[in-house]
C-alpha cells in the first residue's frame, strides 16, 4: 500500500497531513479503489468521482461527532477507505465482508445503512433538529448528487429545511456538467467572496441598519436584495436556493482540494441552512470510467488495464441462457410493434431495466421520469386512463418507493397499468437495501391487483401477452437470473389464475412460484430416487390464487410445501394457509420454504440461498420431516 495512505487509519490521521499532501493521498486513495472493484466488483465511476469530496470532509468536519450522510452510498468507498477500513476493501460485497454502502453495523462513521436514493437531506435535517433540542454542537453535512436531487423527498426536505432554518449543510455534487473557465473562475471567486464570515456580518448588519430607516428602509433593504439575487441568478445556477432560505456556496471545482478545503473551513465556521455546490467528473482518474461513466457505475470485475469486464449477468448471451431482464426487452418491443398504445416508462434505469432497446426502437413512446418512482407510476395511471398500456419496469426494491401511487392512483382507479419488477428475490453482492424480497408480501393485499410469476423465458412472454390484453393492473415478478432461451416452436399458455401441475405425484406436493420451479423439479426428482412420489405445481398467480391448488394438495393426503424467493411473511405460503383457512381445510401437514422476516445481507445468491435453506438440499429434508410426522 502506498506510503501515505498506509498511515491513515483515521480522520485523525488525515488531519495531520499538510494540505500539500493531500493530492497525493488522493492518487492513491484512487487507485485502491481502483484495484478493489478490479477484483470484487462495484460501484467504480461514482466512487472515483468523489476522492478529493471525501477527504476534503474529512479533513474539515470533526468526524464522527460531525455527521456526513451520504445520499444512495454508491460512492462510499473513499469514505470507507479513510474511517478505519482500508484493509477490508478486499471483502468489499463479498460473503460477511463490507457493505458496497454505508452500513450503521459496520462503523459509527456510517451515520445511515443508504442505498435509496434521496434520503440524505430529510435524515441529515432530522438530526440537525435533534442535535439543537439536546443543545449539541457538531456539524450535519449531506452529501447529495444531482441526480438524487431530482426525487421528491429531496424537494419536499430542501422546502421544510428552508422553512426550519436549521444550522446544517447539504454538498451539492454535480456530475453531469460543466463550468466553463470564466464562469467557473467568476463563480469562484464570489463563492469565495460572500463566504467570507466578515462578508456575512457586515451584509447582515448592514440589511438590519437599512430596514430600520423610517419609511424608506424597507423597500431599500428589499431593493438592495433582489438586486443582488438578480446578480447572482445572472452568474450562478444558486437562485432557487436562495429563494427556498439557503445559502448558496458554488458551483466549484470538486476535484480542486485547496478550494475545497478553503470553501469548507469557512462554510463550517457559518450558521443556517447552506448549500455547497460542487462539480465533479465521474469516473475522475480512470479513462475507461470518464469515458463511459454509465457502464462503470456499477459493474462485475474487470482487466484494470483495459477496463474489459468479466461476463455480466444482464449480458444477452450465456449458451442457451439469457436473463429474465433480456427477455422482457425482447418481448416488449415485440409487442410495441404490434400495439401502438403500449408505452414504457422508468425512474432513471433504462439499461438495467433493459428499456434502453425500447427507448431506441421506440423513442416517443418511452418516458424516463427520473429518480422519481412516485411520479412514474401516477404519471402512468395518467397515460393508462387515457387508453395506453403503460409498461413501468422498476426493480423491486425500489418500487417500494411508490406503494402508495399502486394503492391510489393504480388499483384504486382499476388502470391498466403493467408492473414489470425486475430484481424480484435476491440481487446479491448489492445487500440489504436492494434485496427486493418484500414485494409479494406488499403487494398481495392489494385489490383489483394481479400478481404473477414466469419460471422461465416462455411463461415470461405469455405473461406479458396475458398482461396487456387485461386492461387492469398487473404486476409481473421476475429476478436477477438467468433462464432458457424461448422456445421457437412451442409457446406457453397462460390464463389468468391459472396454476400448471409440472410433474404428478401422490406422497407430497411441492408448490413453487416462480423461478423456485427448477429447486422443486429437482428436489422432486431426487426424492422419486428415494420411493417419494412429489407432485410439483406451479402456483403462476399469487393473486387472484388458483383454488384449484386445494385439490392438488388433498391428492397428496393434504402434504405440501410451498417454495418462494421471498419472505415466508405475508408471502406465497402465507396466501395458501389462507386459502385453506378459508374453505376450513385444518388437518394438513405443510412446510414453507422463504426467506425469514429480517433483512437479507450482501453475498452471491449461491451464498444467500445456502445460508437461508432455499435449496434442492431443504426441500427434500423437509418433504422427509412432513411425510414422517
Amino acid at each position: 500500500m502506498s506510503e501515505i495512505l498506509s498511515k491513515i487509519n483515521s480522520p485523525a490521521d488525515l488531519k495531520k497531513l499538510p494540505v500539500d499532501k493531500l493530492n497525493e493521498l488522493s492518487s492513491q486513495v484512487r487507485q485502491l479503489v481502483i484495484n478493489t472493484v478490479s477484483e470484487t466488483g462495484g460501484h467504480l465511476a461514482s466512487s472515483l468521482g468523489v476522492v478529493e469530496l471525501t477527504i476534503a470532509l474529512h479533513y474539515i468536519f470533526n468526524t464522527p461527532q460531525d455527521k456526513l450522510v451520504w445520499d444512495v452510498g454508491h460512492q462510499c468507498y473513499p469514505h470507507k477507505i479513510l474511517t478505519g477500513r482500508k484493509d477490508k476493501m478486499k471483502t468489499l460485497r463479498q460473503f460477511g465482508g463490507l457493505s458496497g454502502f454505508p452500513n450503521k453495523d459496520e462503523s459509527p462513521y456510517d451515520v445511515m445503512t443508504s442505498g435509496h436514493s434521496s434520503t440524505s437531506i430529510s435524515f441529515a435535517l432530522g438530526l440537525a433538529a435533534a442535535r439543537d433540542l439536546e443543545k449539541k454542537k457538531n456539524k450535519v453535512v449531506a452529501i447529495i448528487g444531482d441526480g438524487a436531487l431530482s426525487g421528491g423527498e429531496s424537494f419536499e426536505a430542501l422546502n421544510n429545511a428552508g422553512q426550519m432554518g436549521k444550522d446544517f449543510i447539504i454538498v451539492l455534487n454535480s456530475n453531469e456538467m460543466s463550468i466553463s473557465e470564466s464562469v467557473g473562475a467568476l463563480s469562484s471567486y464570489l463563492t469565495r467572496l460572500i463566504s467570507e464570515p466578515l462578508f456575512n456580518k457586515v451584509r447582515n448588519e448592514l440589511r438590519t441598519f437599512v430596514s430600520r430607516i423610517p419609511k424608506f428602509g424597507p423597500k431599500v433593504a428589499k431593493a438592495a436584495k433582489r438586486f443582488e439575487e438578480g446578480l447572482k441568478n445572472l452568474i450562478v445556477p444558486g437562485i432557487y436556493f436562495e429563494e427556498l432560505g439557503f445559502t448558496y456556496f458554488g458551483p466549484i471545482d470538486g476535484h480542486d482540494m485547496k478550494e475545497l478545503i478553503a470553501i469548507f473551513q469557512k462554510v463550517s465556521a457559518l450558521s443556517g441552512p447552506r448549500i455547497v455546490h460542487v462539480v465533479t467528473t465521474k469516473g475522475k482518474g480512470y479513462k475507461p470510467a470518464e469515458s463511459d461513466p454509465a457502464h462503470f457505475h456499477g459493474l462485475n470485475p474487470f482487466d484494470k488495464e483495459n477496463g474489459i469486464e468479466e461476463g455480466k449477468l444482464d449480458k444477452k448471451e450465456f449458451g442457451n441462457k439469457i436473463s429474465f431482464t433480456e427477455v422482457f426487452s425482447d418481448k416488449i418491443c415485440a409487442l410495441a410493434k404490434e400495439n401502438n398504445k403500449i408505452v414504457a416508462v422508468t425512474a432513471a434505469m433504462p439499461h438495467g431495466t433493459g428499456l434502453d432497446v425500447f427507448a431506441r426502437k421506440y423513442p416517443e413512446r418511452f418516458f424516463d421520469v427520473g429518480i422519481a418512482e412516485q411520479h412514474g407510476l401516477t404519471f402512468s395511471a395518467g397515460m393508462a386512463k387515457e387508453g395506453f398500456i403503460p409498461v413501468v419496469a422498476i426493480y423491486s426494491t425500489f418500487l417500494q418507493r411508490g406503494y402508495d401511487q399502486i394503492f391510489h392512483d393504480i388499483c384504486l382507479q382499476e388502470l391498466g397499468v403493467i408492473l414489470a419488477i425486475d430484481r424480484a428475490g435476491i440481487v446479491g453482492q448489492d445487500g440489504v437495501t436492494h434485496q427486493g424480497v418484500f414485494d409479494i408480501a406488499y403487494l398481495r393485499n392489494l385489490p383489483k391487483l394481479v400478481i404473477m410469476a414466469p419460471k422461465d423465458a416462455d411463461d415470461f412472454e405469455a405473461m406479458l401477452e396475458l398482461a396487456v390484453s387485461l386492461k387492469r393492473p398487473v404486476a409481473i415478478r421476475y429476478p436477477r437470473a438467468v433462464t432458457k432461451k424461448p422456445s421457437t416452436t412451442e409457446k406457453s399458455v397462460i390464463k389468468l389464475g391459472e396454476s400448471a401441475v409440472l410433474k404428478e405425484g401422490k406422497d407430497i406436493t411441492i408448490i413453487s412460484y416462480g423461478p423456485m420451479a427448477e429447486i422443486a423439479l429437482k428436489a422432486a426428482g431426487k426424492l422419486e430416487d428415494e420411493n417419494i412420489s412429489a407432485q410439483v405445481v406451479d402456483l403462476r398467480f399469487i393473486k387472484p390464487l388458483d383454488k384449484k391448488i386445494i385439490n392438488c394438495i388433498k391428492k397428496t393426503g393434504k402434504r405440501f410445501i410451498c417454495l418462494e424467493e421471498g419472505v415466508r411473511l405475508g408471502g406465497a405460503g402465507s396466501a395458501i394457509l389462507e386459502l385453506l383457512e378459508e374453505n376450513k381445510i385444518t388437518d394438513y401437514r405443510s412446510g414453507l420454504i422463504g426467506l425469514p422476516d429480517e433483512f437479507i445481507e450482501h453475498g452471491t445468491r449461491e451464498e444467500l440461498f445456502n445460508k437461508y435453506g432455499i435449496t434442492v438440499d431443504a426441500v427434500i429434508n423437509k418433504a422427509k420431516e412432513i411425510l414422517n410426522d
